[in-house]
């Protein structure tokens, strides 16, 4: 299976192009479907010839759901950027653009919507003149149009270009699955969703929650039960346990692979030096951290409670206040304690 995520700007297409390309609208909620807004995260999926199934994980464009947008971003290797013809570069298409490139994500189409309402040119300039200073540098920009279908199979041939160049993923890998949707079903019990990036998750597998355990039931993906997937892959598990920790942030993991950490020390990058108080992005969670300087590009974060990383992780600081991000890579989860003044 491959995964590929939206991002842009809101009320760009984003939904109506991932409907064009899969049959199936990722808006799941009534409120959704009357204001015409992606609150959620959503997800469609299809199955080509060429690379077999793709699924798409479709995210909120509206600045006020950011941190929705990063869960879904996050464990994804490949992104589906979306501007529209018909109106000028936008702030969020910014942002969204800035979270991948800080994310490290290096695989991209990027998508010119409604080009049957506009000139697309223009748009498209400005496009690949702002993916060029990035790490998505070399991405295709297509102009397409939902509503006529022009320019969709164009797309659709790029994004099977991108997946084919994915790296595989180890099948045997320690598991980490961040959870960026809880539910409970009648007769099932809890359902988490998530995207694998990684390792393999059977039927009657145990996961940790922290200190906790959890029996998978059942294994999902893409609408069908399996006996195991893996990564990357989106999948739904029905766990048993004591659940009523579970939330969207939180990360199941294979017993014993992992540590957890409330402490690690990092290389940042971007422009400024971030707050003392800034929000740490990594998979699906989101918390507030200290950010405490260690010497040029280096620092130490504290989190609120421990998470599961490991060294050459990849995560992002961001400003609510400034909407600025920052890349981080974790250089060491288990540092050695600061215990006198000047010791950093």
């Amino acid at each position: 299976m491959h995964v590929v995520a939206t991002a842009g700007h809101v009320d760009h297409g984003k939904s109506a192009l991932v409907e064009a390309l899969t049959g199936t609208h990722p808006d799941r909620l009534a409120e959704e479907r009357r204001r015409g807004l992606t609150i959620e995260l959503g997800y469609c999926w299809t199955e080509w010839p060429e690379v077999g199934e793709v699924a798409f994980v479709d995210v909120p464009g509206h600045e006020r759901f950011l941190t929705t947008m990063l869960a879904g971003v996050g464990p994804v290797p490949a992104a589906l950027l979306v501007v529209a013809a018909d109106d000028p570069w936008m702030p969020q298409a910014a942002e969204h653009l800035a979270a991948l490139d800080a994310l490290g994500v290096r695989h991209a189409v990027v998508a010119v919507t409604r080009s049957d309402l506009a000139d697309p040119g223009p748009a498209i300039a400005r496009a690949s003149a702002e993916v060029a200073a990035t790490r998505l540098a070399g991405a295709p920009v297509l102009a397409v149009s939902a509503r006529t279908g022009a320019g969709i199979d164009d797309l659709r041939a790029a994004l099977v270009a991108m997946v084919t160049s994915l790296p595989d993923p180890d099948p045997a890998a320690d598991v980490r699955l961040w959870v960026d949707r809880r539910f409970t079903v009648r007769g099932a019990g809890t359902v988490v969703t998530g995207t694998l990036p990684a390792g393999t998750v059977r039927r009657g597998d145990t996961l940790t929650l922290g200190d906790t355990q959890l029996r998978v039931r059942e294994v999902q993906a893409l609408g069908r039960d399996r006996e195991s997937v893996s990564g990357v892959a989106r999948v739904a598990l029905n766990l048993g346990g004591r659940t009523d920790d579970l939330t969207r942030g939180s990360v199941l993991v294979t017993p014993g692979a992992w540590h957890q950490t409330d402490v690690v020390d990092v290389r940042w990058s971007g422009a400024g030096e971030p707050p003392t108080s800034p929000v740490l992005h990594v998979g699906a969670a989101d918390v507030p951290v200290r950010f405490r300087p260690l010497g040029e590009g280096l620092a130490r974060l504290s989190l609120p409670h421990p998470l599961p990383l490991r060294v050459g992780d990849r995560a992002l600081l961001r400003d609510p206040g400034r909407r600025q991000v920052w890349r981080v890579d974790v250089l060491d989860p288990d540092p050695p304690r600061l215990r006198r003044r000047g010791a950093a």
